[in-house]
């Protein structure tokens, strides 16, 4: 058991990354992995850890994105059914891969993508398309690198569907609740495939993640559709940055 102050901090941290999480739809697996990385966690056992907070943590953003209006069910299904085999997938191989081979494939990626919306939410407004073309390889692709890197989901499925047209509260919203089903999934088969190692660090994660998603939730509701593609793009960008730094240190 985490003594108070330690299990404060946790939730704490996963609030404030679940409060980024659901008004921009990523970086709550991100910032926790991260932390957990610091904290010395191996990193099968650190992605396995922040997917079993993301089961609790985006199931309660999820739902308070389809309770604010954020949820399209066509993307939702369209995302969920592959992003599931993709998690399992992913699980499957992160137990034998490095993940520092999946974040060296990500970030020219995400780098590319984040400039591309920066761009994009300077000169345009998203064009309304709820489900664009490609969309169940997209969700079977992040799912895999999802389950292999401890994050990755919502960079890859948020931004490269606002990218392509989609609005971006109901992207953000949708993908949030598919998220909590892909996570459950990726939970599972780490559950089976190394078992229950985490610490119980991951209960302040949940903790302070599932207290905070409310008010993402409204956050995505209210933002204008302009700055959430900018402020996405910042997101990624620094997410691919972050990543720069850690192949060249």
């Amino acid at each position: 058991m985490l003594p108070l102050p330690e299990f404060l901090t946790f939730a704490g941290v996963g609030a404030l990354a679940q409060l980024v999480d659901g008004a921009l739809g990523m970086a709550y697996g991100v910032a926790s992995a991260t932390m957990l990385l610091g904290l010395g966690v191996p990193p099968v056992t650190a992605t396995a850890s922040v997917h079993q907070a993301e089961a609790f943590t985006c199931g309660a953003s999820g739902v308070s994105h389809w309770l604010a209006g954020n949820v399209r069910w066509p993307l939702f299904w369209i995302l969920t059914v592959p992003g599931v085999v993709g998690a399992v997938a992913g699980a499957m191989v992160v137990v034998h891969v490095p993940a520092g081979w999946m974040r060296m494939a990500l970030t020219p990626y995400l780098l590319g993508i984040g400039l591309f919306l920066l761009v994009r939410g300077v000169r345009n407004r998203p064009t309304g398309t709820d489900t664009p073309r490609g969309t169940p390889v997209l969700g079977l692709a992040a799912g895999f690198a999802d389950a292999v890197a401890g994050g990755g989901w919502s960079a890859l499925t948020v931004t490269t569907l606002v990218a392509r047209g989609a609005t971006p509260r109901t992207v953000i919203g949708t993908v949030h609740l598919a998220k909590c089903v892909v996570s459950v999934a990726a939970s599972a088969s780490f559950l089976y495939l190394v078992g229950l190692s985490h610490g119980a660090a991951v209960l302040g994660l949940i903790a302070g993640g599932v207290l905070a998603a409310p008010l993402g939730a409204l956050f995505a509701r209210r933002l204008p559709a302009r700055v959430a593609t900018v402020l996405a793009a910042i997101a990624v960008l620094g997410l691919g940055l972050n990543n720069v730094v850690k192949l060249m240190g």
